[in-house]
């Protein structure tokens, strides 16, 4: 499978982009290994988690970046795969925290969870508001320069914080993002489209989709309110039920039905065909739904399938 290198990096990673979210969550530690191994075994080797994920069970996280770092030792791959993980997101025990002395706690929890010694993308996961961007990017410079990180990537960062990072990066001599992790999807477009394309452009910033198939909506196994009860996820995927989102289901039923595929990898196919964007984050708990995964960066859509995608999305 083709590589794509990371913008400003010499990281080279597959088209889609594995949500360890489901670490320790809906997945055990057995059928976490599982899902890895089939995923790199796939060719791919890009995997995403947070200091944090998944602190709505046990109030603290961890738990995936400790199920990942058991994997990569048992597996004896960590310099096959593509690692990235984040830093900032509030928790039971604290708020969002983006301090110097925050990251630089927590970057060493994280390796010692990831059992590695150097993460190879490490996001701001949350702002938290009041932290100077100074002292953010240089907690990134001393976490750099010891090798405990290759390069710094953003989240849920707003877009005058963010411009804000690059001046204070070119001005300082500061590290600078190499990367942007936006919610977007077909069906929540117009924040990434109308705020943050055009800074993507601006800083050469490579895209990682996250909630890249709504949640799970756009595999179109929610169609009513009775869908609702399939997963622990389906009250987050309510609002999708309405006008817009059922046309969007229509759309993919039909161009996944003509193109012999499903509807999730219809939806990423749709990511993918985006120039600004370089790889989907999805997560996968059954073998079913990684073909869904594999098949998506094969699947070429046609510009007619992407304009009915386009305008039924509106």
């Amino acid at each position: 499978m083709e590589k794509i290198k990371i913008k400003n990096t010499d990281l080279l990673v597959a088209p889609v982009n594995f949500g360890g979210n489901v670490f320790g969550w809906t997945l055990d530690e057995k059928k976490s290994f599982d899902i890895l191994d089939q995923f790199t075994a796939g060719g791919f080797n890009f995997i995403d988690t947070a200091d944090t994920y998944s602190w709505w069970v046990n109030g603290k996280g961890g738990q995936s970046e400790e199920i990942i770092g058991k994997w990569m030792k048992e597996r004896n791959n960590r310099n096959d795969v593509v690692l990235a993980t984040k830093v900032g997101s509030e928790t039971k025990e604290h708020g969002f925290d983006i301090s110097k002395k925050h990251i630089l706690k927590s970057v060493d929890e994280s390796l010692a969870r990831l059992q590695t010694d150097h993460i190879d993308l490490y996001y701001t996961h949350f702002d938290d508001g009041k932290t100077p961007v100074e002292e953010t990017l240089e907690a990134y410079d001393e976490v750099i320069k010891a090798g405990k990180v290759k390069y710094i990537a953003a989240s849920n960062l707003s877009p005058e914080r963010l411009k804000e990072s690059f001046e204070v990066a070119e001005k300082n001599n500061l590290p600078k993002y190499v990367a942007l992790q936006p919610h977007y999807n077909l069906l929540e477009r117009e924040k990434f489209e109308s705020q943050y394309a055009d800074l993507v452009k601006e800083y050469d910033l490579s895209v990682f989709t996250y909630w890249s198939l709504a949640a799970g909506f756009l595999t179109g196994k929610y169609r009513n309110e009775d869908d609702l009860k399939k997963s622990a996820r389906g009250e987050g995927v309510r609002k999708y039920l309405d006008e817009k989102g059922l046309n969007v289901l229509k759309a993919l039923d039909e161009i996944s039905a003509r193109l012999e595929t499903t509807q999730a990898s219809v939806a990423l196919a749709w990511l993918l065909a985006n120039p600004l964007v370089t790889a989907p984050i999805v997560s996968a708990t059954s073998e079913s739904q990684l073909k869904t995964l594999f098949a998506a960066p094969e699947l070429k859509l046609s510009s007619e399938d992407v304009e009915l995608l386009n305008k039924v999305s509106q």
